[in-house]
């Protein structure tokens, strides 16, 4: 039984199904690391595109637990390389993220001939919402339910 109020899901997809800054944190030999990066969320995930050497995406490989920050909300997930940008496995969600990020996709910062240029998924586990005053707590797997 969902413990989690659908309206929570409902702001989720208002607040941050648009092209959205994300502060994603992640460990590396127990130095925590902070950065901000475009992001898309959808359905209890957050997305971007990256390099596959970046430093994330090193620490990210080591340990996938990430913790995330963005307006109003905290909460931590597992990270994963979805693969190249252009991998056909990846055509749906791309479309809509050059679609999310189409005001500053082609100026030169992303580079899809790059075979390194990669998808980044952030699958929360859980997360705290604050909205007008009103705190909500997120279990994301009652998204599914």
């Amino acid at each position: 039984m969902s413990k989690t109020d659908p309206a929570a899901f409902s702001l989720m997809d208002e607040r941050f199904g648009c092209d959205t800054l994300l502060s994603v944190a992640t460990a590396d030999s127990g130095r925590p690391s902070v950065r901000i990066v475009n992001s898309y969320y959808e359905d209890g995930a957050f997305y971007t595109i990256t390099n596959a050497l970046s430093n994330k995406m090193t620490q990210i490989r080591k340990n996938p637990q990430v913790g995330v920050c963005g307006e109003w909300l905290t909460g931590h997930g597992a990270g994963e390389n979805l693969g190249h940008v252009r991998d056909e496995k990846n055509a749906e969600i791309m479309s809509k993220l050059r679609t999310v990020f189409a005001e500053w996709y082609d100026n030169g910062h992303t580079d899809e001939s790059d075979p390194n240029t990669c998808v980044l998924r952030i699958r929360l586990s859980d997360g705290v919402l604050f909205h007008h005053g009103k705190k909500y707590e997120i279990d994301f797997a009652d998204i599914t339910e």
